[in-house]
């Protein structure tokens, strides 16, 4: 028996790039960043923050909704497998890169700074009056 699960939660390095393989099947593909905090040991040495990247990679509905919904800075939640792929470059140097291919992942948070594919906010609603005329009581 084996096991080959990966859970990240990060934010994305960079919007996505979502190209079309074949009989149209959309393949997005994008960094994300997870950080471990910095601390200081019980030593008193302080160990700095540390920052890993990796390589996501979605298809098919995934990457529809990735290419609609996900920008540069959105956190997000994902659940997925490693992949290792092998290539040879120009100078005939075989070459290894790991990427993630998700399975399932929700948004969490979009980037703080505004973009013009954002949708504006929604407007506060005023509250409901019941037939009294007063405030709803919920």
């Amino acid at each position: 028996m084996s096991v080959n699960k990966v859970i990240l939660l990060g934010r994305v390095g960079k919007d996505p790039d979502v190209r079309y393989v074949a009989q149209n099947q959309p393949v997005a593909s994008f960094t994300l960043a997870t950080t471990d905090r910095a601390y200081t040991n019980a030593n008193g040495v302080q160990v700095p923050e540390r920052t890993e990247w990796h390589n996501i990679v979605m298809w098919g509905k995934n990457a529809e909704v990735a290419e609609r919904y996900i920008r540069k800075g959105t956190q997000i939640y994902l659940e997925g497998r490693l992949r290792t792929r092998a290539w040879e470059d120009r100078n005939q140097v075989k070459r290894y890169t790991t990427e993630i291919y998700v399975d399932t992942f929700e948004l969490l948070a979009r980037p703080a700074t505004t973009s013009a594919l954002q949708q504006p906010a929604a407007q506060p609603q005023k509250p409901a009056e019941n037939q009294q005329g007063g405030a709803a009581p919920f």
